[in-house]
């Protein structure tokens, strides 16, 4: 059994039809789809062109539900308003009454990750038991002028710290490069989006980890690739250490991932637990 936990409906070029023979390619049983609200000028308008854009932002919930409702048994539904809409936290009830939605996500805007609206919205998501993907980035020199150097950032790890540490009964799963790039400890977190070399312990992950049980992680992405991938020997450590709380997903459509964590010798029990059991515990299946 593999579910992944991160990816999204006609990503990157590949409608459902595609998506499924992906799937089926690399043995993927489940992916859970998420949408991307947010307002028009906080996403780069590279995503007007390419993705399916909607009014509500970059991938519309509504896509989403067109993928569940035509294949039921392969996909499993997440939703995440912007919490600081005044019905954020209504629409968020909605989703979950009407359409069974089993995570919130994917929270990618420019905003601080602990805005208040936004520690409402978590709340919420703990009494109701939906884990949160959260995107987090730092801003980094893309060329751009106008209308900003870059389109989101999340706040940096400091503000992703204290939500976590507001919600102590939400579930989140840290997501993106600013995120991942904290694996080590070199300072390279917002300097460059994919850090190289080996990691230097004691990075800020780590810590979270260890003081933080509601912390998960999500390793999809180049980012999360990255952060193993870029010291193996680190890697395996830190897996064994938090095996509970690592979710397999992908963010894209080839195999990375799967053959970076086949090749590192772990066991088959930790990764039964990555590749779906974490996932199942979390979203209540």
């Amino acid at each position: 059994m593999i579910i992944d936990i991160h990816n999204h409906p006609d990503w990157h070029g590949h409608n459902m039809d595609d998506f499924i023979a992906n799937m089926d390619k690399y043995n993927i049983d489940k992916t859970i789809l998420l949408p991307w609200e947010a307002p028009e000028d906080e996403y780069d308008p590279i995503f007007t062109d390419v993705y399916n854009v909607g009014d509500a932002g970059p991938i519309s919930f509504e896509r989403c539900l067109n993928y569940i409702e035509r294949t039921p048994e392969r996909f499993i539904l997440g939703y995440c308003p912007d919490p600081r809409r005044p019905k954020a936290v209504d629409k968020l009830k909605a989703a979950l009454s009407l359409y069974k939605i089993k995570i919130c996500g994917e929270l990618k805007l420019r905003m601080m990750l602990d805005d208040p609206d936004a520690i409402r919205m978590y709340r919420f998501c703990g009494e109701a038991q939906l884990p949160v993907i959260v995107h987090i980035d730092y801003e980094f020199n893309n060329g751009f002028t106008y209308p900003r150097p870059s389109w989101w950032y999340g706040g940096g790890i400091e503000s992703f710290e204290r939500a976590v540490a507001l919600c102590p009964d939400t579930i989140f799963l840290g997501h993106a490069p600013g995120f991942w790039a904290h694996i080590s400890g070199d300072g390279q977190h917002d300097k460059v989006p994919y850090p190289t070399g080996k990691v230097v312990k004691c990075g800020k992950i780590e810590y979270m980890m260890r003081k933080y049980p509601n912390l998960y992680c999500d390793i999809s992405g180049g980012s999360g690739c990255n952060a193993f991938a870029r010291d193996k020997e680190y890697a395996v450590g830190f897996i064994h250490e938090f095996a509970d709380r690592i979710c397999y997903g992908r963010d894209q459509f080839h195999n990375e991932h799967q053959e970076l964590l086949n090749g590192l010798g772990l066991p088959n029990d930790i990764l039964e637990k990555i590749y779906y059991k974490n996932t199942e515990k979390i979203i209540g299946i």
